[in-house]
């Protein structure tokens, strides 16, 4: 495939949009897709709060998709945008890099943004990939972000058994060597929708599991230490009960499933986190009003009638969170 700049499909990467967001207390929403009817909910979502974002593509997410047609979406994204007469912009983010290889791939093929998740490896090692990385990227004036700590979870090809919080200890040292523009830490939140254990949670008057609070010292310590560098929350889902219920009222099977609350991620969206990841609960808006169609119109078979009410779901949550939880509506 021929290499392009991301620049010729009219992205933009997250340096300006990272410092913007710190300066205005809210963060860029981070939204993956998957598939044309999530692209058009996020797009118009967008738009019409006139709200800046990251479209995110995991490694799986680019697999499905063909990455030759990816880039072509990417460029009609832009060109709905500019047809609306908007001024959002976005970037095009490789989410949970876990190569080089594959980072390269996605800067030669018109990303604006990677993310190289070496967190798994040894300390050291993950500096040594993360630079690497970054060499080649800022080389093409793209931006990476790299990741200090484990989340729990399971989401497409990226799972740990459990956390690790990050060390605040750490971060300086991290930065320094490999020059990333921002990064993933670790300070309680998960992927997937089984975010947390009953047993981690404690339950109130109704009966509800509540979760265990994010680790506020530990983001406040780390801002000491890289004041005024930009921080991501991945796994940051609310996992929307009413979601969660409409697809348990019609045949669904999702027990436990529970969140990070609104009110923690507005307040970390207040700190130096300027980008926070959601991907379950746009799957969640979409499968629950797919499930609600079929129970109720059990003779349909045209993928418009179900896709596109559930577009219309995931358009509407995706307004709800840049307004009322990133507060990054009408920033664009």
């Amino acid at each position: 495939m021929e290499k392009v700049s991301y620049k010729e499909i009219g992205l933009i990467n997250t340096r300006e949009m990272f410092q913007k967001a710190m300066e205005g207390k809210y963060a860029i929403p981070a939204y993956n897709f998957n598939n044309m009817e999530q692209l058009q909910a996020i797009v118009m979502g967008c738009v019409e709060s006139r709200s800046p974002f990251i479209l995110q593509v995991s490694s799986g997410a680019r697999k499905y998709a063909n990455q030759t047609l990816l880039r072509f979406l990417a460029m009609g994204a832009v060109a709905m945008i500019n047809d609306a007469g908007s001024p959002v912009r976005f970037a095009l983010h490789l989410d949970h890099g876990d190569t080089f290889d594959l980072c390269k791939s996605c800067i030669d093929s018109g990303f604006s943004s990677v993310m190289i998740d070496g967190s798994h490896h040894a300390y050291e090692e993950n500096i040594r990939l993360t630079k690497q990385v970054v060499e080649y990227a800022h080389a093409h004036e793209v931006t990476v972000e790299g990741e200090l700590g484990v989340l729990a979870g399971i989401e497409d090809e990226v799972s740990a058994e459990k956390s690790t919080y990050t060390k605040p200890e750490e971060v300086e040292d991290f930065v320094g060597k490999t020059g990333v523009d921002s990064l993933a830490i670790s300070i309680g939140t998960s992927h997937g929708a089984m975010k947390f254990k009953p047993e981690q949670c404690t339950r109130d008057d109704r009966g509800v599991l509540v979760p265990p609070p994010l680790r506020f010292d530990i983001l406040e310590e780390i801002e000491r230490r890289i004041p005024g560098f930009p921080i991501v929350l991945h796994g940051a889902s609310s996992v929307v009960p009413a979601y969660v219920q409409m697809i348990n009222e019609h045949g669904g099977k999702l027990k436990d499933a529970v969140g990070i609350p609104e009110e923690q991620l507005r307040r970390a969206a207040k700190s130096a986190v300027c980008k926070i990841n959601i991907d379950s609960d746009g799957r969640l808006a979409m499968t629950a009003m797919i499930r609600k169609v079929f129970a109720e119109k059990p003779a349909e078979f045209d993928p418009r009638k179900y896709l596109g009410p559930a577009r219309d779901e995931l358009m509407k949550m995706i307004m709800h969170k840049n307004k009322e939880v990133l507060g990054s509506a009408d920033r664009a």
